[in-house]
This record gives structure tokens, C-alpha cells and sequence, in this order.
């Protein structure tokens, strides 16, 4: 076997579906199999995947143990040459899996890939490569010198920004959302490390294999990344989770510093974790006092493009949804620039795409291209009769 791709799902049935219908596509000329691990979901998803793709190994957990452990059962059970390790909340291009295969074919000491991820509105997302957070790095990123001198090789280390976007380079740390690994490199320097129970695991491995003497990189391929930049990163829940993942991360590899770090580290956690909870009890209590308005969103409008039969089922979920829309009829031949000169920009507005007019791949440089604030990307999927967005599902 070619390639094994490996999906951890907890209760995101309709974006894990969205994420299997486009590896359909994209592993059209590809020997592989795909696996999706179950962290003991509620919201149906194991009967859905039975029932919707009966040609993917599903693994269905009875407890949430989290995913570094989901992703090594699969790991376990596969046999394929590579392996890749997808978050359900990404799209992935017609074309993006081939040309990372072909790369790492062809350079033996890769272990691992990583690509351009974008998020809603087709910007490029930080995180699509990153340098290994040594003390010194984690320093500048939290002291925001990372932000303020991002084409420095020193201070803009965590998030390698003074790389270029469009040209393949090597980086320290691939994100675990796209993470195409050698699964011989990974038998070297063994699984994912379960000690990391959501966050970095995969900077832990990343740097595992630099260690081992492979190499790992960026390559300039386009995906989506749903909820990459929507979770709530000042949240308690994240602030504290994340924290705890550098500290096991750096009690696992920086030992011989670890006294001097640990204070600092549980200082920061305490911290980070303290103004998040303070900033979310005031908010509750200043809203339930009404000391403030709240805060009227603006109606969200639809532009929706695709075939003519297309375009009629969204005409008539937008008339049973009460949607602000508008509709284009074209496909990748006849719209060679998608909405880019069609659309102006205003807030809140999500440009819907028809997957049967158009591939994941155009659509992707469509945003890519000519991002613009407030127009996120949409896709609607007319066998379901389903629009699908970074907010919502509407059918």
C-alpha cells in the first residue's frame, strides 16, 4: 500500500464527511486506504461513516484517551509506505496528496510534510510552518517579538515567516492538521508520543526526526483549515491545554534546564489561564447587568455560483433559509477567475462554491489569490443539498 491517510474525529460529523468526500478526489489515482478513529463521539458519526463510506477502516473508540493515541492504532494497523495524518476540519485539493507523495519520493531524507494551509477567507494561516519552540523561541513569540520583527531569523523563529510562501523549504515542525510522514522514519523514531493529550504532539515528533537525522518540510500545496484560527485561543480551556503541552514538551527535551523552566512555564499557564477566565466572568456579568449594548452581527450574505441546476436547489434553500443571496451561473471553464471581479467585499459575506462545477483546487486559489476580509468560503454539495461554511451547516 502506497499511502494510509489517518483522520481523528470527535463530534464533527458533517466537516469529517466534507473531509472524506474531497480525499475521494484526491485519492482518485493513489493506492491508499483511509482510516477514521473515533474519539467516542456523540453525535452519530460512527453510524454515519458505516452508512455513508463503507470503504473506510472506522475505528470506533469507547473513551477519548486523545490524539496522539487515536492517530497510533491506525499507525498500528497500517502497512503502507506513508502515512498521513488529517484533521477532519480541512479540505484538501484534487492535487495537493500526489504532488507531496511525488516530492517525498524523490527526496529519500524527507520524513515529513507539511502544506499551505488557508483559512476561511484564504489567508495563509501561521501555522503552516513553524521552528521548534526552544526557550528562547517561546520567549519571543510570547513577548510578541515574533510579531514585530516577522523577517527576523531570530525573533520571527516560532512561525518561520521570513520564509517564502510560494517556494518548498525546510522547517522544523509540520502541523499535525496536515502531516504526510515516512511511515519508515516514524518506525526509527517510534509513534506519537501519548503523553500529549491535544496540542503538541506533533512538535514533539517534528522534532524526534530531526533528531533522527531526516528532514522535514513546507511545500507550497493548498488546503483548507476550518477551525485552525476559529477555536477560541483565549479561552481557559485552550490557554491551559496548550500550555500544558509545552510544558510535557519541554520536560521531555529540555531536561537539563527544567528546574529553571518549570516556575516560568506553570507561571505563564496560571497566568494566560487567570486572564482568559477574568476576561470571560466580565463579559458574562457586564452583559447580564447591561452596562453595554450587545453587539448586533451583521446579517451574513450569500453569493452562490455554480450550475444552473445548482444554483436552482440553493435559490430555494435560500428562500427556505431567509438568505440574503445572490447567484452566478458558471464552472471552472466558463469563470476562469471564479468570484475575484464579481464580488464586492463587505461584511460578513460567505462566497458559496458548487463542488460539482468546480475542484477543490481552483476554488482554493480563487481565496488564496485575492483574500479578502470578510468573504469566507463556502461549498455547497448538491447531492446532499447542503451548504457547509466555517459557522454553519445549512441544508
Amino acid at each position: 500500500m502506497k499511502l494510509s491517510v489517518i483522520i481523528v474525529s470527535y463530534n464533527v460529523k458533517d466537516y469529517l464527511a466534507q473531509c472524506l468526500v474531497a480525499l475521494q478526489r484526491a485519492l482518485r489515482d493513489i493506492e491508499a486506504d483511509v482510516y477514521v478513529v473515533d474519539n467516542h463521539s456523540k453525535d452519530d458519526s460512527v453510524h454515519f461513516v458505516t452508512t455513508h463510506f463503507p470503504n473506510v477502516h472506522l475505528v470506533s473508540c469507547s473513551h477519548n484517551y486523545g490524539f496522539a493515541h487515536a492517530n497510533n492504532i491506525a499507525i498500528r494497523q497500517s502497512d503502507s509506505e506513508y502515512l498521513l495524518l488529517l484533521n477532519p476540519d480541512t479540505v484538501v485539493g484534487e492535487s495537493v496528496i500526489s504532488r507531496a507523495l511525488s516530492f517525498m519520493d524523490s527526496h529519500d531524507r524527507c520524513s515529513a510534510v507539511g502544506v499551505q494551509m488557508l483559512k476561511a477567507d484564504g489567508s495563509k494561516a501561521k501555522e503552516s510552518r513553524r521552528g521548534l519552540p526552544s526557550p528562547m523561541t517561546a520567549f519571543y513569540k510570547m513577548s510578541g517579538l515574533c510579531e514585530r520583527f516577522p523577517q527576523s531569523r531570530r525573533f520571527a523563529k516560532y512561525y518561520m515567516s521570513y520564509l517564502p510562501w510560494d517556494q518548498p523549504a525546510r522547517i522544523d515542525v509540520v502541523s499535525g492538521a496536515f502531516c504526510l510522514l515516512r511511515h519508515s522514519a516514524l518506525d526509527q523514531v517510534g509513534l506519537l508520543d501519548e503523553d500529549f493529550f491535544m496540542y503538541g504532539e506533533d512538535i514533539d515528533l517534528s522534532y524526534r526526526l530531526l533528531r533522527g537525522g531526516y528532514e522535514n518540510w513546507y511545500l507550497p500545496l493548498k488546503i483548507l483549515h476550518y477551525k485552525g484560527e476559529s477555536t477560541q485561543k483565549s479561552s481557559f480551556r485552550y490557554v491551559h491545554v496548550f500550555y500544558e503541552a509545552m510544558f510535557v514538551f519541554f520536560r521531555k527535551h529540555y531536561s537539563h534546564m527544567f528546574f529553571l523552566l518549570s516556575v516560568p512555564i506553570k507561571m505563564a499557564i496560571y497566568l494566560k489561564a487567570g486572564v482568559a477566565l477574568v476576561s470571560m466572568l466580565c463579559t458574562k456579568v457586564r452583559h447580564g447587568l447591561g452596562f453595554f449594548r450587545v453587539h448586533r452581527e451583521a446579517e451574513p450574505e450569500y453569493v452562490f455560483i455554480g450550475s444552473a441546476k445548482s444554483i436552482g436547489q440553493c435559490r430555494l434553500l435560500a428562500r427556505n433559509k431567509g438568505l440574503k443571496a445572490t447567484f452566478i451561473i458558471g464552472n471552472n471553464d466558463t469563470l476562469s477567475e471564479g468570484h475575484i471581479g464579481r464580488v464586492s467585499p463587505i461584511v460578513n459575506q460567505y462566497v458559496v462554491y458548487d463542488i460539482s462545477s468546480f475542484t477543490y483546487d481552483r476554488i482554493l486559489s480563487f481565496f488564496s489569490r485575492k483574500p479578502m476580509p470578510h468573504v469566507n468560503i463556502g461549498l455547497f454539495y448538491p447531492d446532499q443539498n447542503t451548504i457547509i461554511t466555517a459557522e454553519d451547516i445549512l441544508r
